[in-house]
């Protein structure tokens, strides 16, 4: 064939517009390069592994509405007759490979299911030869009308209906699984393609709404891929605007670019309605960038009559030929006429297109694989073999993780870093319950509305503001404060057989019972706090050890015993905080007498020394001011002078020996204070205070670490084997039971495994060619 120059709205060298008539079928093309014939043959069997699943293959796909024509278009480029009896239309893809060969003529017939009989895809196509080659052509119609009941009826076997006669009866409507037929000899085209069923119009049609959607997306499936081209049958018997196929084909190609047009039957056009189908020939409507071609081909009565391929080529030679308008056509569109025209196009369009796709389809491949692979890597790993031991290595991992949780991570959301500051909220609660003792008369602090309680200063170095200082004008409201001469009213009513000025310990005990009694509720609050803390820091890694074994039978499992274990070990660690601030209700007790009289002479200091502030303003600012070790002061002459002040009292308390007295110290020269007794009590329990603070802020916390954070990772390993029964006379199969894969998990496995292998049997066929 003579190859011409693309037209100005083509991007593909057309094929010669020589209409003479061919040899035989009059499709083969001798100019056709070894390498592309091998380039086609290498897609075809691409397609055999199914990998059109997941890569865009070129391919030709021939479409249309029922009764378009496209059988006989099909029969005429294949050279052989398809089935025309009654409820044999198209109802599965059919693939035509056809290959120009020095060999006699030759037909096999393959069935290819890349879905199951309830539609589930296979993963890797199951490929199945449908009976032997045949030699003569007649022989292939009553073969793919086999094929094709073989195809519709999914569960029983192939070639079951090699021989059987029923055709009345089919599983299916439609299928996607198809007929691949592999036609080659010496007058046979170089092309492949695969025939759509018919797209159904509606139900009074011969169809039903199911049919007609299957149908449907069975094409979209097809022609919606960027590299399928789309060889669109249009019959000219009927209304351009209402055939179906066309309105589907400009959803998908928009433009055009990859769609063929071939207008059918243009000898039942009804009678000067001929010009109304030329502007398409002329690609002046409907515009494709590959053109509209026309055919006529033999009616089935001229078939049953025997005419024989090569009289239908000359039949349509001469139709076009002597039948206007098509004969007036100006010679640059007599290219657009005849079947053989239409195929040599179709050889070029389909070779380019590989050529062209190829490369990018190798780079594909390779992508897809390696996404894949990913993909089956990072699921879990599937059920094994030994359930038992796997659930028991499950555990031991769980466990171990859950010690290193327990002992402490370092990083700033592990859980004893989440535990701190509810820690820190029970120290300062626990130590905002520490008696407020006021060392003045209320009737004093109420007559100044400036008066505010000081916070020692050896508080504030030690544990941080207290948070006492209240303001005196809020005194009415608040009840926290506890004033000396209440203090004072209170050991006087104690009082029984003590001489004067001494008083029973139990004005001590009365004032120590009031704050102690109150640590409870904050000690059972950091409990529920750190178990609440707990138990999330535990579900997270229950959910990552077990999430994605079994069905999450096993997540759930363990999440209830180690729910269960942890509640035992909270009330344990509910059980042990009763009983230590149990015992420091019982009443107070140290043995740490150091501490406790360091405190008290602190606190007596500091309560007499405000109370001095009060009383003696003048001493006190002097004792406040004073700077002890200063140079003398020396007059005009240099000579020292006399001391004055504190300074002057010092130096005499020194000339009578009493050297080692400091200013603070003066303050006990002054007179008895009618409130010492008090003092004493007051510096006595907030000592007390201090010793059993600091006890008990320490040792809730140790009980809740020891029988609750820490007591969860204890025996918690034989806990979960005894709930669970794993090694009990059933555990095998509870084991079993547990280890059952999610069926969606099992189903996205079987999926990427399917997809794998199809991929890399595409890549060995990729492999063999060297590309």
């Amino acid at each position: 064939m003579t190859v011409h120059r693309p037209s100005s709205n083509s991007s593909i060298p057309s094929v010669s517009d020589d209409h003479d008539i061919d040899h035989g079928v009059g499709l083969s093309d001798p100019s056709l390069s070894q390498s592309r014939r091998l380039m086609l043959d290498l897609v075809n069997r691409l397609h055999n592994t199914g990998v059109q699943i997941d890569i865009d293959l070129p391919q030709i796909a021939v479409i249309g509405s029922q009764s378009a024509g496209k059988s006989s278009l099909i029969e005429s480029i294949s050279g052989i007759t398809l089935p025309r009896a009654a409820g044999t239309c198209t109802r599965c893809p059919t693939e035509c490979r056809l290959s120009r060969s020095d060999s006699p003529w030759k037909c096999t017939v393959d069935l290819h299911f890349i879905t199951d009989k309830n539609g589930q895809s296979l993963g890797q196509a199951r490929n199945e030869a449908f009976g032997e080659p045949i030699f003569d052509k007649s022989g292939v119609e009553d073969r793919i009308r086999r094929a094709q009941r073989a195809i519709l009826n999914p569960s029983k076997p192939p070639r079951n209906f090699l021989e059987e006669d029923d055709e009345d009866v089919t599983e299916v409507s439609f299928s996607t699984n198809y007929i691949s037929l592999q036609i080659s000899g010496p007058d046979v085209a170089d092309l492949s393609f695969v025939d759509l069923p018919g797209l159904i119009a509606s139900v009074s049609r011969g169809g039903n709404e199911r049919d007609i959607a299957m149908v449907e997306s069975l094409v979209t499936s097809y022609i919606s891929k960027p590299s399928c081209v789309i060889l669109l049958t249009v019959a000219c018997e009927t209304d351009f605007e209402n055939q179906g196929a066309h309105h589907l084909t400009k959803k998908y190609d928009p433009e055009g670019k990859r769609t063929i047009g071939v207008l059918t039957k243009p000898d039942r056009i009804p009678r000067g309605d001929e010009e109304s189908w030329l502007p398409l020939i002329r690609n002046e409507q409907e515009t494709l960038e590959n053109n509209w071609y026309c055919v006529k081909q033999p009616s089935s009565q001229d078939l049953k009559q025997g005419v024989t391929w090569e009289e239908a080529r000359a039949r349509e030679n001469d139709f076009f030929t002597l039948t206007p308008p098509w004969s007036g056509l100006d010679p640059m569109y007599q290219k657009y006429l005849r079947t053989s025209n239409l195929v040599g196009r179709l050889s070029s369009i389909l070779s380019d297109l590989i050529s062209k796709r190829l490369p990018q389809i190798q780079i594909e491949l390779e992508n897809t694989i390696q996404k894949t692979r990913t993909g089956l890597q990072q699921l879990p790993k599937p059920p094994s073999s030994d359930p038992v031991g796997e659930i028991a290595s499950l555990l031991h991992q769980f466990i171990g993780d859950l010690n290193n949780v327990l002992e402490g991570v370092s990083y700033s959301d592990g859980l004893l870093q989440a535990i701190r500051p509810a820690q820190e909220r029970f120290r300062r609660e626990i130590r905002n319950t520490a008696p407020d003792f006021q060392p003045f008369e209320e009737v004093e602090a109420n007559s100044d509305s400036e008066f505010k309680t000081a916070e020692p200063a050896f508080l504030v170095n030690e544990d941080g503001p207290t948070g006492f200082n209240i303001p005196m004008v809020e005194l009415e409201s608040v009840t926290s404060l506890i004033f000396i001469d209440g203090v004072l009213e209170r050991a006087h009513r104690a009082r029984t057989r003590e001489l004067p000025g001494h008083y029973p310990f139990v004005v001590q005990k009365a004032f120590i019972a009031e704050f102690t009694v109150k640590w409870q509720a904050p000690a059972q609050v950091l409990c529920r706090v750190v178990h609440r803390t707990l138990a999330q820091h535990i579900k997270a890694l229950i959910t990552h050890h077990f999430s994605s074994f079994g069905q999450g039978g096993l997540e759930q499992r363990v999440t209830i015993l180690v729910q269960d274990y942890m509640n035992q070990r909270a009330e344990a660690a509910q059980a042990l905080i009763a009983k230590l601030i149990a015992l420091e209700i019982d009443g107070p007790l140290t043995l740490n007498e150091h501490y406790l009289k360091d405190y008290k002479a602190k606190f007596l200091s500091y309560y007499k020394g405000a109370r001095e502030k009060r009383q003696n303003p003048v001493l006190a600012q002097a004792i406040k001011t004073f700077k002890p070790g200063q140079a003398p002061v020396l007059d005009s002459h240099n000579r020292p002078v006399p001391p004055t002040g504190i300074a002057q009292a010092l130096s005499g308390l020194a000339g009578v020996g009493l050297g080692a007295v400091s200013a603070q110290d003066l303050v006990k020269l002054l007179p008895p204070d009618r409130m010492d007794a008090a003092l004493n009590i007051m510096a006595d329990v907030r000592a007390y205070f201090q010793v059993a603070y600091k006890r008990v802020v320490d040792n809730i916390p140790l009980a809740i670490d020891h029988e609750l954070v820490r007591g969860v990772g204890r025996e918690l390993l034989p806990a979960l084997y005894r709930g669970l029964g794993v090694y009990g006379p059933d555990g095998l199969r509870i084991s079993r039971e547990l280890g059952q894969e999610s069926p969606s998990l099992s189903g996205k496995r079987e999926e990427l495994r399917k997809r794998l292998e199809r991929l890399e049997s595409a890549s060995r066929e990729l492999m063999c060619v060297g590309l």
